[in-house]
């Protein structure tokens, strides 16, 4: 007989920190039943869950936001370092 399997993803954002504090941030892909199913295991670990869509959409929503925390960090060094250039 087949499996009755249920998944979501549920990449986090906030760290160690976060996860000590149980304040993580969860973005969830999957169906809304599939979240609801696993809704309570995820508030033990964190204050928010965000539902992103299908399937894998936890998955792009957190490289979405690591695209744009990289970006931020590269204008960050870009900017020193011209300030450390013209003294």
């Amino acid at each position: 007989a087949a499996a009755k399997l249920r998944m979501i993803d549920a990449p986090v954002s906030g760290g160690v920190t976060g996860a000590a504090a149980g304040t993580l941030t969860f973005m969830v892909g999957g169906t809304p039943e599939n979240l609801e199913g696993a809704r309570a295991v995820l508030s033990a670990m964190g204050k928010n869950i965000v539902h992103c869509g299908d399937a894998g959409a936890g998955g792009v929503a957190k490289l979405c936001n690591n695209l744009s925390l990289a970006i931020s960090m590269v204008g960050t060094c870009e900017a020193m370092n011209l300030g450390v250039q013209l003294g």
